[in-house]
C-alpha cells in the first residue's frame, strides 16, 4: 500500500510552498503550491509562539491525523500542502478542524487564496521596525 502523501522535509520545499496560495482558518493556515509532477506532498509547521514542546507536538499529531484522513480524497494532485499551526488550533474540536481543512482545500482548488502577506519584519515593508525614528 502506498502512503497517502509524501512528507516535506527540506526547508526549500517549505519556502516554495510559502510562495503559493495561502488560505487562513482560525486553527491553521494552509499553504498550497504546485510542485511540477512530484506528487501530493504535505508538511506541518508549528512555531514556538504557539506554546511549549508538549503543546506543539500535540498540535502536530492532530495535523498528521487530519492530513492522513483528508488528503487522499480531497488534496490537490501534484501540489505541496503545508499546514501552519495557529494559537487556537490545539483547543479546537477535531471535527471542526476537519471541516475547516476541507473548506480550505476547496478554496485552494478554486484558486481563491487570501491576500498575499507583505514581506519583511514588522510589516513595514523595509525589514525594519514599524515605528522606529532616529534620535536627534
Amino acid at each position: 500500500m502506498s502512503p497517502p502523501y509524501l512528507v516535506l522535509s527540506r526547508r526549500a520545499d517549505f519556502l516554495a510552498a510559502n510562495r503559493g496560495l495561502r488560505v487562513a482558518r482560525p486553527g491553521f493556515v494552509l499553504l498550497s503550491n504546485r510542485n511540477e509532477g512530484l506528487g501530493r506532498r504535505a508538511g506541518i509547521t508549528v512555531t514556538k509562539k504557539i506554546g511549549n514542546a508538549v503543546v506543539r507536538n500535540r498540535m502536530k499529531r492532530r495535523f498528521r491525523v487530519l492530513l492522513r484522513e483528508v488528503l487522499p480524497e480531497h488534496g490537490l494532485s501534484d501540489t505541496d500542502h503545508v499546514l501552519i499551526g495557529r494559537a487556537g488550533g490545539v483547543e479546537r474540536d477535531f471535527a471542526l478542524l476537519r471541516t475547516e481543512l476541507l473548506a480550505a482545500l476547496e478554496r485552494a482548488r478554486a484558486g481563491k487564496g487570501d491576500a498575499p502577506r507583505r514581506s519583511g519584519k514588522g510589516r513595514s515593508g523595509n525589514g525594519g521596525p514599524v515605528s522606529w525614528k532616529p534620535k536627534p
